[in-house]
């Protein structure tokens, strides 16, 4: 008899164009348990949502060439998947939750923080509310 092995880890995109906050936060998600892919632009980020199905995105604001906000916005087009969006400005958060984000994180951030964020939005997602 022959058993499938069904992934339970929960895949999570981090799209940022600073290559020490995905190394970061790809090295801390994945020790806890998570399925990390990592995009360092918002082009590379739209794709991977089509291509790699993650359970939740985690967006930077700041970025460029294209913005957080813009991504986030042709997310919403095709998408539902959870977004936190993360930012130093704490001003992008009305914008962010009004172009669709479920949360919000501000930078810099505690680790501890982010899991517990990403784990609420996950169970609100689940739960419906």
């Amino acid at each position: 008899m022959y058993y499938t092995l069904v992934n339970t880890k929960k895949r999570v995109l981090v799209v940022d164009d600073e290559a020490g906050v995905l190394r970061f936060v790809k090295t801390f998600l994945s020790l806890e348990g998570y399925d990390v892919i990592t995009a360092d632009n918002g082009e590379e980020g739209l794709q991977l949502v089509e291509t790699d199905k993650p359970d939740i995105v985690l967006l930077d604001i700041l970025m460029v060439p294209v913005s957080g906000l813009n991504v986030l916005r042709r997310l919403r087009e095709f998408s539902t998947v959870p977004v936190i969006v993360f930012s130093a400005k704490s001003d992008s958060v009305e914008r962010a939750v009004k172009e669709g984000a479920d949360s919000f994180i501000a930078k810099p951030f505690l680790p501890d923080h982010l899991l517990k964020k990403i784990e609420e939005t996950l169970a609100s997602r689940k739960s419906g509310t």
